[in-house]
């Protein structure tokens, strides 16, 4: 049955745009992702399921994010095991999300 969500995560770094050069070398540095490009800014933004599983959060895990943003790391976690449970195609599921 399905229950009318989409739940999609992305993981995205926001620069200022003279930093696109160092955005580009992320793409590069993981083999995924992509670069788009505002006004004054620049992001990085991956949103494969398989490259946040297998890429990301590998590399969050050596390297650990210091500071308040831990803890949104950490929900990041969360749903992403909920994701991969199969969990967030149940209505239970999203209330946990």
């Amino acid at each position: 049955m399905k229950i009318g969500y989409l739940i999609e995560l992305t993981f995205k770094i926001t620069q200022h745009y003279r930093d696109e050069q160092l955005m580009r070398s992320l793409i590069e540095y993981f083999g995924c992702g992509n670069i788009y490009k505002n006004r004054d800014t620049v992001e990085f933004k991956i949103t494969k399921f398989e490259d946040l599983t297998e890429k990301i959060i590998p590399f969050l895990v050596k390297y650990p994010i210091q500071g308040a943003k831990f803890l949104d790391y950490l929900d990041f976690v969360k749903v992403i095991k909920l994701m991969k449970n199969k969990a967030h195609l149940t209505e239970e599921g999203l209330c946990q999300i």
